[in-house]
């Protein structure tokens, strides 16, 4: 990477842009099967085992990593392995996946500070099922079901109410979050609770689902809620969430075949999400309401934006966000979310810039998708998205990431539409490892896979 640097170095003086050097590459070092026939229906366009907002259904701690998945007969299985190509150990949780609906995906968190695993699932509106394990099983390399708890429909007691899309985060001080939503969609809240090591909290609502929001058709809309696409603390302990709003009121829409998200918005916390700033720094009022003071990239809701899609950040503390929708020049009016969506849509790659702007770039491969894409960056900052079906597409930090460039794609692996990735993997080990499940049809199992890529 020296050497790499030094060339982008040589080319700039001699006035060659730094875009002209290479991007990054992969390379697919292992694709081994955790299962067989892991349990398979499709619903909302996605699968229950591979929703790429889920946070995390794979991920790493200490040597050793996690995934987790409902297997055939709806049983919830966690896996870990020693990395870095130790063989899976499997346990299977007492409970299994209530309701086909792909929402009610897995979600895994670690806390630090005891060394628990936490698993939160199978909720859509409603109390979630939780687990965690003894204190210390990420430390140990003892493995079994005996070592997890009963499952249970509050945290240690703590009644979140009906949820849904649990996400686990670490905050600086080694504390585990939740972020979850209350309400439906188009009329929802953002909460967050907190599990110090010891006992878990209620942090409260931190945006609110009401005020009006009028589109350009002259509808006003009165509830919302605020889609995340993402929670991510920087290396300085900031909070950082990108988001779109979807309204309540299908009437702001030019033809009810759309959906109706809307706009990028931007804030950030500097007290763990207790308080939010706006992109300009000024301190919002929490929760936080619909207002075009937090919008950083306009759109209205006519163009099929995608909600929960993704966000990161760099070494430097720099929010990056992937956004994806058809632009105008397809069609001012989408009148078939999905359709539309698959013929047409484009994905975006957002940057703020060090006064407060935000830089915005057209990502020249399409996805040809109706899912989502995930970022990621290595320890040099060069981004790398897995789209659907498994490809990937890299930019370097040092073309200003312009430089977008398909750098993996193999049919034969057989993807079905989203996937998860390890982020935490990559900063540990320079390999992303992508999660994923082989498509089906109707509702016969399908083997789930985990490939790891070098990165380069």
């Amino acid at each position: 990477m020296r050497l790499r640097a030094l060339l982008v170095a040589c080319l700039l003086l001699v006035g060659v842009p730094a875009a002209a050097a290479a991007s990054p590459t992969v390379s697919l070092l292992r694709d081994t099967e955790l299962d067989s026939s892991a349990l398979y229906f499709v619903s909302y366009d996605g699968l229950v085992n591979n929703e790429s907002y889920q946070q995390d259904a794979i991920l790493s701690y200490a040597g050793y990593q996690y995934a987790t998945w409902y297997t055939a007969d709806r049983s919830v299985v966690v896996a870990r392995r020693k990395l870095p190509s130790g063989g899976w150990q499997k346990v299977v949780l007492p409970h299994k996946l209530t309701v086909n609906d792909s929402h009610n995906v897995i979600s895994l968190g670690i806390s630090p500070t005891d060394g628990r695993l936490h698993v939160a699932m199978d909720t859509h509106n409603t109390p979630v099922f939780y687990v965690k394990s003894e204190p210390g099983l990420v430390w140990s390399s003892a493995w079994s079901a005996a070592r997890f708890g009963a499952v249970q429909r509050t945290l240690d007691g703590v009644d979140l109410g009906a949820i849904t899309y649990p996400q686990f985060v670490v905050t600086p001080e080694r504390r585990l979050q939740l972020s979850y939503r209350t309400g439906g969609s188009g009329n929802g809240t953002n909460e967050l609770a907190e599990y110090d090591g010891t006992s878990w909290r209620k942090l409260g609502k931190w945006s609110s689902a009401t005020g009006s929001w009028t589109a350009p058709n002259g509808v006003t809309s009165t509830t919302r809620n605020m889609y995340l696409h993402g929670l991510t603390y920087d290396r300085r302990g900031r909070l950082h969430a990108a988001f779109t709003w979807r309204e309540g009121n299908a009437g702001v829409l030019c033809n009810s075949g759309g959906l109706t998200n809307h706009d990028t918005g931007y804030v950030y916390s500097d007290d763990r999400g207790r308080t939010w700033r706006s992109n300009t720094g000024n301190a919002v009022t929490t929760p936080v309401a619909v207002s075009q003071d937090l919008v950083v990239d306009p759109l209205d809701p006519n163009h099929g934006l995608m909600n929960q899609e993704s966000q990161a950040v760099d070494s430097a503390g720099t929010p990056h966000v992937i956004i994806s929708y058809v632009p105008g020049r397809f069609t001012q009016c989408v009148t078939s979310y999905a359709a539309d969506r698959n013929r047409w849509a484009r994905s975006f790659h957002l940057v703020r810039n060090a006064n407060g702007s935000w830089t915005k770039r057209e990502i020249p491969i399409p996805p040809n998708a109706t899912g989502r894409t995930r970022i990621v960056f290595d320890r040099n900052d060069n981004a790398y998205l897995v789209m659907p079906y498994g490809r990937i597409v890299t930019a370097s930090k040092a073309s200003g990431w312009t430089d977008w460039t398909l750098v993996f794609d193999r049919p034969s692996m057989n993807v079905f539409g989203e996937v998860t990735v390890d982020s935490s993997r990559v900063t540990s080990e320079g390999v992303l490892s992508v999660f994923y499940q082989q498509r089906s049809t109707g509702t016969t199992p399908s083997p789930i896979r985990v490939a790891d890529f070098r990165l380069g």
